[in-house]
């Protein structure tokens, strides 16, 4: 990934705050950095190495839920898909033909390679190890990409801030099964903010709940949003949104949120 040099390293535990302040998140916001030495990865400060085998949702977890900082190579993770998500494992042929989905998540050989075919991973060979921890922390400092779970009014309120300046429209596919794909396979590999829908696997093993969805961003790309939600908020736009009530006379409301401040 390309790293933040010194003169643009933002204040990650400043961010941390402005973003809960303005959101009230639940989870706590994380980072992930990929390292092409295992060496580098087992040097960051307090850093755990798993005992048992994992799926990456639960590394990531590990992070968001309980506040950990983990260190992990392809050996920690249970099979190719988690391994292949993040660069840690081949994407070669057996892992395209999506074999071991047929008849689970998928009703034909060709579906299955369809969805393999479809997510959006960290090309094999460039790293060696990942490291998750809470960005307020700073040990990852930089990281590559920053994890923010938030419910669908909170995220939308994100988006906002992210298009306040400089708009673009935003464009996110689901590929079901594997939707860490969407999130941090995508932001990792492209740098893009990716937005997804946490899938099966997220839920179960990585304990993500129903109401949250999860955005995979770059550092400068959160710090960006942070300003656009606090000039939101100054328009009188912000979060919680409160209902004006569905038989009201809505000019007034309209008179007041819509309005040039």
């Amino acid at each position: 990934m390309q790293q933040t040099n010194a003169s643009e390293r933002l204040d990650l535990a400043a961010i941390v705050a402005d973003l809960n302040a303005l959101l009230r998140l639940k989870t706590t916001v994380i980072g992930i950095k990929m390292f092409a030495r295992v060496e580098d990865m087992e040097a960051v400060e307090k850093i755990r190495r798993p005992n048992a085998v994992h799926t990456t949702d639960q590394i990531v977890s590990m992070a968001a839920r309980l506040g950990w900082t983990v260190g992990i190579t392809g050996d920690d993770l249970v099979g190719a898909q988690c391994r292949a998500v993040i660069g840690l494992g081949p994407q070669d042929d057996s892992w395209l033909s999506g074999q071991g989905y047929v008849g689970v998540w998928h009703g034909t050989a060709e579906d299955a390679r369809k969805r393999q075919e479809a997510l959006d991973v960290v090309p094999f060979g460039r790293y060696q190890a990942m490291a998750v921890s809470p960005l307020a922390s700073g040990r990852l400092d930089p990281p590559d990409i920053c994890l923010v779970y938030a419910t669908p009014g909170q995220m939308i309120i994100l988006i906002n801030g992210l298009q306040y300046v400089g708009y673009k429209k935003f464009e996110w596919g689901v590929v079901g099964e594997t939707a860490c794909a969407d999130s941090w396979g995508r932001a990792l590999k492209t740098g893009e903010p990716s937005l997804s829908l946490p899938c099966f696997a997220e839920r179960r093993y990585g304990g993500v709940p129903d109401e949250e969805m999860l955005m995979a961003l770059k550092p400068a790309d959160l710090a960006k949003a942070i300003a656009g939600m606090k000039q939101l908020a100054k328009n009188g736009l912000r979060y919680p949104i409160a209902p004006y009530g569905i038989q009201n006379d809505v000019r007034a409301g309209m008179s007041v949120s819509y309005r040039k401040k």
